[in-house]
């Protein structure tokens, strides 16, 4: 044999033996598997930073309009027209549908006939009195007192007629004015109940059975109503942001304000009624959309936050931070609130350290590595970007 075989073979063995011994060495510090790789590899990391957080709470509700009127005919008659179908959008005063009343106009007609019947009847009994009265002033005791008092009380009783009649005349006239159906307010019809020819009873209380002509909505302002549970009524104030998600609109995200509340708690459901104002002027939301309204609640201002990638461990959650050697340093921590990108942090964690939120699968405490910055941003404009 070579003399260098045996040197060559002995130098192999040596080679292996420590090359086992260091892997038993990381082992049994609980260090994992090493590399043998001389370069430190690169890990993604972030800062620790901080902002204001709060517990993200979602609640579902539904849009419905912000008025909406089902209108009645005041007089019986039937429809003469209809101006306007489902899904026509209209504006406050436009006419609708109009109604036939013949009677009613002979009503009015007959009411002007009796006013104009009383004009003349005071203008006579006027004139009757107002030369008795010139005589006797002239010449007191020839027209006898009695006379004079019957002039001068038809004279009144014929003006008060005058006054009766103008309101009969005025009553017909307003009665005639309900054969136009005209719109309340800007918005849309959303459904249309009679046609033209059908008999319009008059509706003149809420409970009558009469058939309505058209429902309209104001669609162009929308109400949100939602409860909130009496843990988070504390948190509710007028005018607080909310953000609004349209799953049927390509979860579609839009603010609102707190415009009201019922400041009382339910005792059958235990939450409070909370109401925000949605505009849609382009009528892109309709009434009966199903939304999911979310809450920020429990604000905490100035705490420090990591990126969820960093948080592993499960319930003994820990970090892996890097130091100012560029070494793993394993850090249990106390987590807080959990937002959808970012964990608070309690304790473990200092403002402005360095934590892995890459792959750890080849870490272990000590080991050296090259810290990449990612581009996980933790601003408050990109942490609620999700949920807004």
């Amino acid at each position: 044999m070579n003399k260098k075989g045996p040197l060559i073979i002995a130098l192999l063995v040596a080679g292996g033996v420590f090359v086992g011994w260091e892997m038993f060495r990381h082992y049994a510090a609980g260090d994992g598997a090493p590399t043998l790789a001389s370069q430190a590899p690169d890990v993604a990391v972030a800062k620790v930073s901080r902002q204001t957080v709060s517990k993200l709470v979602t609640i579902p509700a539904e849009f419905r309009p912000y008025v909406e009127a089902i209108l009645n005919a005041k007089v019986a008659g039937y429809v003469n027209q209809m101006n306007v179908d489902f899904g026509d959008h209209v504006k406050a005063g436009q006419l609708l549908a109009t109604i036939e009343v013949p009677e009613l106009q002979a009503q009015l007609d007959n009411a002007v006939a009796t006013l104009q019947k009383a004009r003349a009847d005071h203008t006579n009994a006027d004139l009757i009195y107002t030369r008795l009265y010139s005589v006797n002033r002239d010449h007191p005791g020839l027209v006898a007192q009695q006379d004079l008092d019957t002039a001068e009380a038809n004279d009144q009783a014929t003006a008060a007629t005058i006054s009766a009649s103008l309101a009969d005349v005025e009553k017909f006239q307003t009665l005639t004015s309900y054969t136009n159906i005209t719109a309340p307010f800007d918005g849309v019809v959303t459904w249309r109940y009679a046609d033209p020819g059908a008999l319009i009873q008059a509706g003149t209380s809420s409970d009558s059975q009469s058939l309505p002509l058209v429902r309209v909505s104001d669609n162009y302002l929308l109400r949100l109503d939602f409860p909130v549970s009496v843990e988070y009524v504390k948190d509710i104030h007028l005018n607080d942001l909310v953000r609004v998600q349209v799953d049927s609109v390509n979860n579609e995200l839009i603010t609102g304000k707190v415009t009201r509340f019922t400041d009382k708690v339910s005792i059958d459901t235990r939450t409070m009624m909370v109401e925000i104002e949605v505009p849609n002027p382009d009528l892109t939301l309709i009434p009966g959309m199903y939304a999911t309204v979310m809450l920020d609640l429990d604000k905490t201002p100035n705490a420090l936050v990591v990126p969820s990638q960093a948080i592993t461990g499960g319930k003994s959650p820990e970090v892996y931070v890097v130091n100012s050697d560029n070494e793993i340093e394993e850090r249990p921590v106390t987590l807080g609130l959990e937002m959808p990108d970012t964990y608070q942090i309690l304790s473990g964690l200092n403002e402005g350290e360095t934590v892995v939120v890459g792959d750890r699968s080849d870490l272990w405490a000590g080991r050296k590595v090259t810290p990449k910055m990612t581009d996980i941003s933790m601003n408050d404009e990109n942490q609620n970007k999700n949920v807004q």
